[in-house]
């Protein structure tokens, strides 16, 4: 059996206007698919901290642009070209909303979509319903 790959990222959201909005990266690779930053755990690396590497080089979003929900961790696993797939993901929430998304070579557009266009956008099972759990746990918090 071939070794998983491993990954981490942010889920990450705002609030606009009592809304709730989704940030997606679409991919300038492949079939262009749409995902929150993610990436490879490099060696030695923890996967929160790889989810803060890889959300600055691919969103330009840093540490302190971010509020995160630690105590929202999911996990979600599938085969990429025959290999398994590891990738933990935190729920975040950008800071200022103003803030802006500054994308690497690896993206070649973002959005900011709320549950039910982001989950038509990203279009895989595994990350629809990592979406729907994100806004159900959103949902359930009275403090925010």
């Amino acid at each position: 059996m071939p070794l998983s790959v491993r990954a981490a990222g942010f889920v990450i959201f705002r609030y606009i206007s009592s809304k709730i909005e989704y940030l997606l990266l679409q991919a300038s690779y492949g079939e262009h698919h749409w995902t929150p930053p993610k990436g490879h755990v490099d060696p030695g690396e923890s996967d929160i901290t790889t989810a803060y590497r890889e959300t600055e080089e691919e969103a330009g979003l840093k540490k302190d642009d971010l509020k995160i929900f630690e105590d929202f961790e999911k996990t979600l696993q599938y085969n990429v070209r025959g290999r398994p797939k590891e990738v933990v993901y935190w729920l975040a929430q950008l800071k200022n909303i103003d803030t802006p998304v500054q994308l690497s070579k690896e993206h070649q557009e973002y959005k900011w979509l709320e549950l039910q266009a982001a989950c038509e956008l990203a279009k895989y099972p595994e990350m629809q319903k990592l979406l729907q759990e994100c806004d159900s746990f959103l949902m359930s918090r009275s403090s925010l």
